[in-house]
């Protein structure tokens, strides 16, 4: 079951530990940085050699460790860390991803497979050992993956990214599912393009300028908003939410 403990009006999240995939960059950082600020010990899983320094820039108990999200052995080493340091992990954030674009008659089986492994594969993977781990010793836990509008409509050039991102949904209302009983909440959050680093580099120019006019809101999200939508499905004032797909479009996948 899972337990209602108050609306707490500060959406406190201070003493928890979360593991966040991607966290030494993007999406995944300033989600660290958000988390960090409301107290939680942090794990950064991330392809970033510098992992572990820049986890320890915003706080030095946090750990950081590098590897890939696709290989086993680092997906078990991460959690392993993680309980090592701080003895617990309450929270798995799956925002690691990748999306390599082409057209669909042309796009290559390598990219397929390798888009599935990282954004659909290696993200259940994940969350596997986090909720074996939290049945097992009795524990409430809480994950969010990183879905996308792309995965409720349909973006040019975006087949193997729509499909990952559609079966993360699907995955995130599977596991809600099955473990609620174990007081295991499960959603995930679907973004339009975000000002990142990496996406104001791929979309400040005319075709992006034409995409927000699509947009009722007008613009783009920017990494801390999605943030802040991060951390509240994990605190307790979103205790009844699980299984929930929570779209940050500004209207644009309504049309």
């Amino acid at each position: 079951m899972i337990a209602y403990r108050g609306a707490d009006p500060d959406f406190s999240l201070r003493g928890k530990t979360a593991i966040i995939s991607g966290g030494a960059g993007g999406i995944g950082y300033a989600t660290a940085e958000f988390f960090a600020g409301k107290g939680v010990h942090l794990v950064l899983a991330d392809l970033n050699a510098d992992a572990d320094s820049i986890a320890k820039k915003l706080g030095p108990e946090n750990v950081g460790v590098t590897g890939t999200i696709c290989d086993g052995t680092f997906r078990k080493n991460v959690f392993e860390r993680a309980l090592a340091a701080f003895g617990r992990v309450d929270i798995l954030l799956n925002i690691a991803g990748i999306g390599p674009l082409e057209r669909a008659e042309a796009y290559c089986e390598e990219d397929w497979d390798r888009t599935m492994n990282v954004n659909l594969k290696a993200s259940f993977m994940m969350a596997q050992i986090a909720g074996a781990y939290w049945i097992e010793h009795k524990q409430d836990g809480c994950i969010v993956n990183m879905a996308s509008q792309a995965g409720v409509v349909a973006l040019d050039r975006h087949v193997a990214y729509c499909a990952s991102k559609a079966a993360v949904i699907s995955m995130t209302k599977v596991l809600a599912f099955e473990w609620g009983k174990y007081g295991i909440r499960v959603n995930c959050v679907s973004p339009t393009v975000v000002l990142t680093e990496l996406g104001r580099r791929a979309w400040d120019n005319p075709a992006g300028e034409a995409f927000k006019k699509e947009i009722p809101a007008g613009r783009f999200a920017e990494p801390d908003e999605i943030a802040g939508v991060i951390a509240f499905l994990c605190g307790d004032a979103a205790a009844m939410i699980t299984g929930h797909n929570l779209v940050v479009d500004g209207a644009y996948t309504i049309k």
